[in-house]
């Protein structure tokens, strides 16, 4: 996933701006491939490019789909040269930070059709649906205070599939100092989770289960330094703490499903959609961990992270 080439690709061509609170921008590297690029110096906080990384590679270990990534080098050369890449700020102007930044692969370059909202409609025709709830699952143990970000790549049969984006919130968000209760990181539109089956949910369990901690931990010393905040470390730690935790794993599976239940009915009401319930989904029973499902906070590993 992480590429780490010993020749270090550059930032060549300033394509656009692209929206989003890290004022990222859409360039083409030394490797031929169009990136998504954060700097280092971005907006939002110190721990972005790092949680970016690790979230990739996360989510990856757990079999979700994510962009390939590297980190690029932005030459002060470039940076003179594109003053439109530069960041705004109620102050003016900000140069980015010369040096490595991070790099998404921008999916859309292939002649595919790229969607970035739809319609609920279309819900139907994404191919990994289900991989919502896993992700979920995920970003409420990585303390994801942001709702969910994918984006949707259309296939020549009509069928899209999801991928997953934006992972710069994780570990309590750019700065590791945010709390949010476990709904915050659910995508938006809640139409997106079809109704699941309690072999599907025992799947997601394996999956965590059969995570290989130690090698992931490699992967994240992999990136570079210069991103490696202690707190962001501690925030993965944790994570990988308590997605190793079958019991917790459990509790959150099931407090997930009967919150989303509770509120299927409101919120269809908002929405003008009508959902059965998901009377069908594996009810656990299992309430001794310490998680209730009134929770308003994510569990807490070992370590009082």
């Amino acid at each position: 996933m992480l590429t780490l080439a010993k020749d270090p690709a550059f930032v060549t061509h300033f394509v656009r701006n692209l929206r989003g609170g890290s004022q990222p921008i859409l360039a083409r590297a030394s490797d031929g491939f169009l990136y998504v690029v954060k700097f280092a110096n971005n907006l939002q906080g110190p721990n972005l490019l790092f949680n970016e990384g690790a979230g990739s590679e996360l989510y990856h270990a757990c079999g979700l789909p994510v962009p390939k990534w590297r980190p690029l080098v932005v030459s002060d050369s470039f940076l003179d040269k594109n003053p439109e890449c530069w960041m705004q700020t109620p102050e003016g102007h900000l140069r980015p930070a010369s040096g490595l930044c991070f790099g998404s692969r921008f999916l859309g370059g292939n002649g595919k059709r790229i969607l970035e909202i739809l319609p609920g409609s279309m819900f139907k025709r994404v191919r990994n649906q289900m991989s919502f709830w896993l992700a979920w699952l995920i970003d409420v143990f990585a303390e994801h205070v942001d709702n969910r970000q994918a984006i949707f790549e259309e296939g020549a049969d009509g069928w899209l599939d999801a991928y997953f984006i934006d992972h710069g919130h994780l570990f309590g968000g750019p700065n590791a100092d945010s709390k949010r209760h476990f709904r915050a990181s659910r995508y938006l539109d809640r139409r997106i989770y079809g109704q699941v089956s309690s072999e599907t949910l025992l799947d997601f369990q394996n999956v965590l289960h059969a995570l290989d901690a130690d090698r992931l931990r490699q992967r994240i010393e992999a990136i570079p330094a210069e991103w490696s905040h202690l707190l962001a470390r501690e925030g993965f730690e944790c994570c990988l703490q308590r997605l190793k935790t079958g019991s917790l794993v459990q509790h959150v599976v099931e407090t997930i499903i009967c919150d989303f239940e509770r509120r299927t009915e409101t919120e269809s009401e908002t929405l003008g959609n009508e959902r059965a319930p998901l009377s069908e989904v594996l009810r656990l029973g299992l309430r001794g961990a310490g998680f209730d499902p009134s929770h308003a906070h994510y569990p807490h590993c070992a370590r009082g992270c």
